[in-house]
């Protein structure tokens, strides 16, 4: 009994007229999803930035995004010539991966523009201290701050100096530092300053407290630090392990590892461990990370 031989081109024209009827029925979410993908990027982009002093224009982030983007899938692609069904395929998977990839960049260096912040405030919160000791007001003891430290507390601090030249109170300008500076001990230290301005109080005293607290804090994180490092690290060395063996026995034995980077089968299975991977280090960062 003979079978008939369906030629490939076949195949895939019909999954093709799939994916196309498939998109066309979903089209609206879709649209949306990219639209959300893109411009909302964009603009968390930017205002992350902006909350870092950093001045972008928003035209300009959705194209940096955009070229690092085919930048990073072209230069992937380029890599795996001359074999181009897995350089369509990988280059898409790191044309994505690049796509998604500036947004958690920001978060981090966001994140390190605000633990910096804290640990200038044991020393700025000092210095205000010793200054209203000497007879300045809030407003000159910040100053005073701006002119001696370094960024990013000067920054922040220049800033509110400056809106209140230009009428806004203190207390608003200090809330309005709690929402660019998004950490407890800045919610805190702003608290205690709108507080005692409105009920009266020793504010050098308060600062001395709130510059203790922020002390002892930074102590007990960099202890537990210490202290979970070597399980995060353990954690990394086992994640190197499968990239490590796959490039050893792609060198030492080329034909048995040829499948893998050759056939469909082998690419899943290798973006099904990339997935993994990822996975387990977020795994790993949330275990050894303790909250104080």
């Amino acid at each position: 009994m003979m079978k008939l031989a369906v030629p490939h081109w076949v195949l895939g024209s019909l999954v093709f007229l799939a994916a196309l009827l498939v998109a066309y029925q979903f089209s609206g979410r879709i649209l949306d999803w990219i639209r959300f993908q893109s411009i909302g990027t964009r603009d968390y982009i930017a205002e992350k930035l902006q909350l870092m002093m950093i001045d972008v224009p928003s035209d300009k982030i959705l194209l940096y995004q955009v070229s690092f983007a085919l930048g990073l899938g072209g230069i992937v692609f380029l890599l795996c010539l001359p074999n181009f069904a897995a350089g369509a395929f990988f280059g898409s998977l790191m044309l994505i991966f690049g796509w998604l990839l500036p947004r958690p960049i920001v978060n981090m260096l966001y994140q390190k523009r605000v633990d910096r912040f804290v640990e200038q405030m044991v020393d700025g919160l000092g210095l205000m201290s010793n200054g209203m000791r000497s007879g300045l007001s809030v407003a000159q003891a910040m100053g005073l701050v701006a002119q001696e430290m370094p960024k990013p507390i000067q920054q922040e601090f220049e800033l509110i100096l400056s809106q209140n030249k230009l009428g806004l109170s203190l207390e608003e300008a200090f809330v309005n530092l709690s929402k660019r500076v998004i950490a407890d001990e800045v919610e805190m230290f702003v608290t205690s300053v709108v507080i005692l301005k409105e009920t009266g109080g020793n504010l050098a005293e308060t600062f001395d407290t709130i510059t203790t607290l922020i002390r002892e804090r930074i102590k007990v994180e960099n202890k537990i630090k210490a202290m979970t490092a070597q399980a995060f690290w353990q954690g990394i060395i086992l994640l190197c392990v499968p990239p490590f063996m796959g490039i050893t026995l792609t060198q030492s034995d080329p034909e048995l590892m040829k499948p893998m980077f050759g056939t469909p089968l082998g690419w899943a299975a290798l973006t099904t461990v990339a997935v993994l991977m990822g996975v387990a280090y977020i795994v790993i960062k949330k275990v050894t990370k303790i909250d104080v």
